[in-house]
């Protein structure tokens, strides 16, 4: 019995089919394309835009996988793909879903463990302090 350094890993890659009907039914914003899963979140400037980058870049460090980001004024679009696997694995869906669930957190409309929220959310009717063009 040989040994070695690196830890064996076989991650299941979906295919092209899987991976599209996984979206549709738990992350229905997010698209495939080009062998990547990505999604486009709309801000309202350049501090939204930082915000959203700054929120990404924690998670994906905080899971070790880390995805590509293309960053302008008003949007961030995200993409993932696991490298290693050559394909899309559990890892980009459970990134994006946590990626998901924290830019569309409203507090004000979500509540806290099914209980009315003390936090209100941000006033996104006033534009000094909106940041996010929630869906």
């Amino acid at each position: 019995m040989t040994t070695t350094d690196e830890p064996a890993t076989h991650e299941r890659v979906y295919s092209e089919a899987e991976v599209t009907q996984k979206l549709q039914s738990d992350l229905p914003h997010w698209f495939l394309e080009d062998g990547w899963i990505r999604r486009k979140f709309k801000t309202s400037g350049w501090k939204g835009t930082l915000m959203v980058v700054n929120t990404v870049g924690h998670l994906a460090e905080a899971a070790w996988h880390h995805p590509d980001l293309t960053v302008s004024y008003a949007f961030v679009i995200v993409k993932l793909c696991t490298h290693s696997a050559k394909g899309i694995t559990d890892k980009d869906f459970e990134l994006a879903t946590k990626i998901e669930e924290t830019i569309q957190w409203q507090p004000n409309k979500q509540g806290f463990k099914g209980q009315p929220s003390a936090l209100e959310g941000t006033p996104n009717e006033d534009p000094r302090f909106k940041y996010i063009k929630y869906d």
